[in-house]
């Protein structure tokens, strides 16, 4: 099948990949030419494992392209995915849907047969609605039909999420659009993959329920890991506790320093901005968000106790800038609250991301950016786990003691067992857990 990507973004790229790799033949379409120059040099534009080398594959077999030109690409396709940003607008926290609806209009001018336009952005509910009268309105001659397919994609495991989904959402009531859209997808009929069809409001709400579901979950654990400091109980084995329930399960259930990222934060808020507009406010949703922001800030606190209650001209060391492992995603990332607090109180900040720096960069700019883990760590008072990449969960700790000026480390992530920290002497501050050694 034919099918025309709109947006080369996060979810453009990896959906028209996934898609290529299927069999089906997929032109990304972006307006940023530099983006679309460096995707035909095998440049991607973000990182995510394994994406790099799939986008190869199916470029050398000439089933996957990208270019600026959407006339062409729309229609010579069967069915038109809309991929584009839907960032927290400015000033009110709804969704910015002027991506959506100019794709839209855009999509609408060079309509030529009949085609399925399928929103695979996330959107609030009611936003097929209008991209159906705006489509409508501008060629009331065209045959189309309007369906929304959320994505359900981990930054950091999207290939694999793609491939292998729990399960795929179909929003349409359209006979024919279900057809076109489960054709799409049949490689995955293999898998067993289930394919829900429902209404196209009900499938917008799916995505947005459940990214504030697990954020739910996320700032629900780490209220239980303050409660566990203050008790003196342990919070991993009181998530495994509670996970071993089959109607809770493990999932979501790590302790840490809030949820970051391109989805929760956003999701949640426009979920929250939603519900007011419908008259149903989430109260729920509402403290989750409020709870969460909250926290963030609150781990510079955790750092300066730890290091005797004041860390003015302290050079602090912070491993992991990214809002999670196996991504470059700076969006809404603990470390951003958290460095700007510590860097507030006078202390020295140097950090290192395997994959963030760059984009690090762009908006922490006043730190000390190292080489290397160990290189980061030399010299420092105080050592900061925020973001748990495979290689900080193997740092040889003696060699990190023996680099430090002070053996204290906050590991944000709960990485290091409390056994082997207090064998080697440190001062050892996570989330929940209780704290070995002392200052």
């Amino acid at each position: 099948m034919r099918v025309a990507m709109i947006g080369a973004g996060y979810v453009g790229l990896v959906s028209g990949a996934c898609f290529a790799d299927f069999g089906h033949t997929v032109t990304c379409v972006d307006t940023d030419a530099d983006k679309v120059a460096a995707l035909k040099r095998g440049e991607m534009p973000i990182f995510e494992p394994g994406l790099a080398e799939l986008v190869a594959k199916n470029v050398r077999e000439d089933r996957l392209s990208f270019t600026t030109d959407l006339a062409g690409a729309v229609k010579a396709a069967e069915a038109v995915f809309i991929a584009v940003g839907t960032p927290s607008r400015r000033g009110d926290g709804h969704a910015d849907l002027s991506y959506v609806f100019r794709a839209a209009q855009d999509i609408a001018s060079v309509l030529d047969g009949y085609k399925v336009i399928i929103t695979k952005s996330t959107v609030p509910v009611g936003t097929g609605d209008e991209v159906e009268r705006i489509i409508a309105e501008q060629r009331p001659d065209a045959e189309f039909a309007v369906a929304s397919n959320p994505e359900f994609l981990r930054e950091g495991a999207a290939i694999a999420d793609f491939k292998h989904p729990d399960r795929i959402v179909i929003g349409s009531d359209d006979a024919r659009a279900r057809v076109v859209i489960a054709d799409i997808y049949r490689p995955l009929f293999l898998n067993q993959a289930p394919i829900m069809f429902t209404g196209r409001r009900t499938a917008e709400l799916i995505k947005y329920a459940a990214n504030a579901f697990l954020a739910t979950k996320i700032t629900f654990i780490n209220e239980i890991a303050d409660l566990c400091e203050q008790a003196g109980a342990n919070v991993q084995e009181v998530a495994r506790g509670i996970g071993l329930d089959n109607r809770i399960g493990s999932k979501f259930l790590n302790a840490g320093p809030g949820y970051g990222g391109s989805c929760f934060p956003k999701d949640a808020l426009a979920l929250l901005k939603t519900a007011q507009d419908f008259g149903a406010p989430s109260r729920i949703v509402e403290t989750v968000v409020s709870v969460n922001e909250q926290r963030k800030r609150a781990m510079a606190r955790k750092v300066i106790a730890a290091c005797g209650g004041s860390i003015r001209g302290h050079t602090i060391a912070v491993l992991g800038l990214t809002f999670k492992p196996n991504t470059d995603d700076m969006r809404e990332a603990p470390s951003i609250a958290l460095i700007t607090a510590l860097r507030d109180v006078g202390a020295k900040v140097r950090a290192f991301d395997p994959e963030g720096m760059k984009q690090a960069k762009a908006v922490l700019e006043a730190i000390e950016y190292a080489d290397s883990a160990y290189g980061c760590i030399e010299g420092a008072d105080a050592l900061v786990i925020v973001t748990e990449w495979e290689p900080f969960r193997a740092l040889d700790l003696d060699r990190v003691r023996s680099l430090m000026r002070k053996p204290i480390l906050v590991d944000l992530r709960n990485v290091y067992r409390l056994e082997d920290m207090e064998r080697r002497g440190f001062i050892y501050v996570s989330v929940g857990r209780p704290t070995v050694g002392k200052a």
